[in-house]
C-alpha cells in the first residue's frame, strides 16, 4: 500500500488536542485493512518523525434515524501514534 492510503487523514477534536500536547499523541483516521508496522512506518515516511507506540481500534459507525429512514454511517478504524520524545508534526500545530 501507498502511504498515503494508509493514512486518510487527521482526527481533530478536544480530546485529541489535549493527547497531543499532553502526550505527544497524534491520532488518525486510517485503512481498516493496515496493520500497526503500515501504520508506523506510514507516518515516519510522511511526516519525518520517528514513532514509538501505534495503538488501533476500530470505530463502529452510528445508527442514525430521520424519521422513518433509519441509516448507519460507515466503520472506519482509528490509529493513536505516540512519537518519540523531542519529535512533533507541524502539521498539526496551527489546529
Amino acid at each position: 500500500m501507498i502511504q498515503y492510503d494508509i493514512i486518510r487523514r487527521p482526527v481533530i477534536t478536544e480530546k485529541t488536542n489535549i493527547q497531543k500536547e499532553a502526550s505527544n499523541q497524534f491520532t488518525f483516521e486510517v485503512d481498516r485493512m493496515a496493520n500497526r508496522l503500515e501504520i508506523k512506518k506510514a507516518v515516519e515516511g510522511i511526516f519525518n518523525v520517528k514513532v514509538a507506540v501505534v495503538r488501533t481500534m476500530q470505530v463502529k459507525g452510528k445508527t442514525k434515524r430521520r424519521g422513518w429512514i433509519v441509516g448507519k454511517r460507515r466503520d472506519w478504524k482509528k490509529a493513536i501514534v505516540t512519537l518519540m520524545p523531542g519529535e512533533r508534526i507541524d502539521f498539526f500545530e496551527g489546529a
